[in-house]
């Protein structure tokens, strides 16, 4: 009967019979994929698991062609996924399903094979969605694992298809299962097997998409709060080298993202400028303090030095910051879209004042040691926040940012910066967009109900051996706006 509804269709030339036969091998193929159960459990495990592939491929591409919308994957579908590809049992009395390494790899390779050969990004896009979207069930671990070692393959092998579906997966999975994807693939390229570095290396050519989430879940990943969630230094070159090459690469989700109000707030950030501000700004302080704990040890001799790194990842961040205003104006969006959000940066804030504190509790060297990589962090900063103001990435006004600010001590440039002029935007009667996925969790209220800030009432400077930051009202600024 299938094959017949099949040839109906391409016979028939009036377009609402074709719709009608459409829909009719939609409904057959939901049939028969809940029919294929009892076909399947003779099989050994690859086998059922191929079988299970091909006809998941037919049902998509009938439910791409129909035309429904939007396009989606029944639940008994679903459950023939997680019980015969990630064999998860279906009731407590059915032994579950193992596959052996040498099986676990040919479906691997079947699975690469069968992605690389669907034409359709559609098609291919709702497959992706059908075997790795998390339902919140047990399931979801052994997907999680099926999911790391088939993106580490495409990696590998240069499955581009995949790795332009794993994008898609990164955008829109909580970042928690983010970071868990991102880990597999630091441990893979960059700790497990030496040498392997340069195919990962490879993945800004074959899929930027895929390279910028990646940079962004392994931002949100390392955060350097300990010396476990510092970079590898190998995955730190290759992020420089990255940015370096090609510094609108960090901006390329963005650009290609349809901007909505519904973004989920448990996602990663839209872009990784987020992330990369944080390395740069919390790296001087971060990395002593590790290496410190490392001679305790005596475990980083013969390290190299980070610090160039962090100095050029830094000027490239600043460097895509500037081009900003040209895409968002062309959007429409200056003014009212910000792609760094305000409790982050109070989140930044706050690590950096505890890291300050961690220098001045534990050194054991002068204090011109101690003072050279915190007023470098205070730099790095104050010329990220500059920058990212000029450029409409950061939508705060100066009252605000002087309260994030408060517990810092004190530093030349980012005075400068905290005493700056009002920012204008062409637009600014047009309500901001709430695309972002934290911006409705800014720790600052909104600025007309925002009370008097009395910073060293309420904050009390908690490095004594820095001056406070004070806000100087008479202080000059050389730029002023044109308008």
């Amino acid at each position: 009967m299938y094959l017949r509804l099949c040839k109906a269709k391409s016979t028939t030339s009036c377009p609402s019979c074709t719709n009608v036969v459409l829909n009719v091998i939609v409904l057959v193929s939901e049939v028969v994929m809940g029919d294929i159960r009892q076909s399947l459990l003779p099989r050994d495990v690859l086998s059922a698991a191929k079988e299970l592939l091909y006809h998941l491929d037919i049902y998509i591409c009938n439910l791409v062609q129909s035309g429904r919308q939007p396009p989606q994957v029944d639940s008994k579908t679903q459950e023939l996924v997680e019980e015969f590809i990630l064999h998860a049992p279906k009731d407590r009395n059915t032994p579950a399903r193992r596959m052996s390494a040498l099986q676990e790899l040919q479906l691997l390779e079947i699975m690469c094979s069968c992605f690389q050969e669907q034409s359709r990004d559609t098609v291919r896009q709702l497959m992706f969605s059908a075997l790795f979207s998390l339902q919140r069930n047990q399931a979801d671990e052994s997907r999680m694992a099926l999911l790391g070692k088939l993106v580490s393959m495409a990696i590998a092998v240069g499955r581009v298809p995949i790795l332009e579906c794993g994008a898609t997966w990164l955008q829109r999975s909580h970042r928690v299962y983010c970071v868990r994807l991102a880990q597999v693939l630091v441990d893979d390229y960059c700790s497990l097997v030496p040498g392997s570095g340069p195919t990962l290396q490879n993945i800004h050519n074959a899929s930027p998409r895929f390279c910028c989430q990646f940079i962004t879940a392994v931002t949100t990943l390392f955060d350097l709060t300990t010396e476990e969630l510092t970079p590898p230094l190998e995955l730190l070159q290759m992020i420089v080298s990255w940015i370096q090459d090609d510094p609108g690469l960090v901006l390329i989700n963005f650009l290609n993202t349809a901007l909505s109000g519904n973004q989920p707030i448990s996602s990663l950030d839209v872009t990784p400028l987020g992330g990369l501000m944080r390395w740069c700004v919390k790296a001087p302080l971060a990395y002593r303090r590790d290496k410190k704990e490392g001679l305790t040890n005596g475990t980083t001799e013969g390290e190299p030095e980070v610090g160039p790194l962090f100095s050029a990842l830094h000027l490239s961040v600043l460097q895509v910051l500037m081009l900003l205003p040209n895409i968002l104006n062309e959007k429409g969006l200056f003014g009212r879209l910000a792609l760094l959000q305000v409790d982050s940066l109070a989140a930044l804030t706050s690590d950096l004042s505890r890291l300050l504190d961690q220098a001045d509790k534990h050194t054991h060297t002068s204090s011109a040691d101690t003072r050279v990589p915190s007023q470098l962090a205070l730099d790095r900063l104050a010329q990220a926040l500059q920058v990212a103001m000029a450029n409409g990435a950061l939508l705060c006004s100066r009252e605000d940012l002087r309260a994030i600010c408060s517990r810092l001590p004190h530093n030349n440039l980012l005075q400068l910066v905290l005493s700056g002029p009002v920012l204008y935007y062409n637009n600014i009667h047009t309500p901001p967009l709430a695309f972002s996925p934290h911006a409705a969790h800014s720790p600052i209220a909104p600025h007309p109900t925002h009370p008097a800030h009395t910073p060293q009432a309420t904050h009390p400077p908690s490095h004594p051996q820095y001056p406070a930051q004070p806000f100087m009202t008479g202080m000059p600024f050389p730029f002023r706006p044109s308008h």
